[in-house]
């Protein structure tokens, strides 16, 4: 495996018939190596970038506090048979500091996340389109724990004609239902179990679907599971279109993302699980 750490070392790495692209901030777990899993599957060779995006934060703290172990992730994507990592510098990246141009996340830049987090997904835009660019691959991978992310990320590919296929890997979960998250290491023992009402009301929400319920029914049931969680500060819990992260109305029928965000302590969370809007009772 080669860590790469200027585009220049980037642009001279041999490149075979297919690539596939990984793209993470670091602190990697187990839901980035399902990625890297898949993407091998994929294409001859792999590359995973590591980079902290400061456009993408709208609080300095909060990006001096987001982790940064690149020994440690070089070493389980070595483990893992990854070609090519790229972890650049943020110089490297943006060679004149913060970009002139960036691409704009347009509506769906302005709800849910959006709307907690403003600036956030056009600062996210702007760097997957670079690295898209400088990656130079022919599949790029991301999770479906971060929805939001990847409908932006496919709508801009759509919108620009990016030719690049985006694949959704299924969101990964410790056996008790708590999506994996680099900010999971910030939950003290108490926070880390008051968080897994996050993954119930969405389990709540999924049956209420299930059962032919509306949207406003499918989300009183997660609304219920929250109301009965002690230290957890809801931020939004939504059911939206998968292709555009618009809110639904409630005669809609069809595949729907269920959102929620909230903070658990200190450590603010999002979560989501995909459902079916069936119809069957008003």
């Amino acid at each position: 495996m080669r860590v790469l750490r200027s585009y220049a070392d980037l642009a001279l790495a041999e490149r075979p018939d297919t690539r596939a692209v990984v793209m993470t901030m670091g602190a990697l777990h187990e839901g980035h190596l399902a990625l890297v899993r898949e993407a091998r599957e994929l294409a001859e060779q792999v590359l995973v970038t590591i980079f902290v995006n400061p456009l993408q934060f709208n609080d300095p703290v909060d990006l001096e506090r987001y982790p940064r172990t690149l020994d440690a992730d070089c070493a389980l994507l070595a483990s893992e048979g990854v070609d090519l990592v790229y972890a650049p510098d943020a110089s490297d990246l943006y060679p004149d500091g913060e970009p002139m141009v960036t691409v704009s996340a347009g509506r769906i830049g302005e709800v849910l996340e959006g709307a907690h987090r403003p600036g956030h997904f056009d600062g996210m835009l702007t760097v997957v389109l670079k690295l898209l660019v400088l990656a130079d691959s022919d599949v790029a991978l991301f999770g479906q724990k971060d929805a939001q992310q990847l409908i932006a990320i496919r709508r801009m590919c759509r919108d620009f004609n990016i030719p690049v296929d985006v694949v959704a890997v299924p969101t990964v979960r410790e056996t008790d239902g708590l999506a994996l998250s680099s900010r999971n290491r910030f939950l003290g023992r108490g926070d880390r179990k008051r968080a897994l009402a996050l993954s119930e009301a969405l389990l709540a929400c999924v049956e209420r679907a299930d059962h032919g319920d509306a949207p406003d029914g499918v989300l009183a049931a997660g609304y219920d599971v929250l109301a009965r969680a002690d230290g957890v500060v809801l931020d939004y819990l939504a059911v939206v279109d998968p292709a555009s992260c618009e809110v639904v109305p409630n005669d809609y029928r069809g595949d729907v993302v269920i959102a929620v965000a909230a903070k658990v302590g200190a450590t603010r969370l999002i979560d989501n699980m995909p459902a079916t809007i069936k119809g069957g009772r008003p």
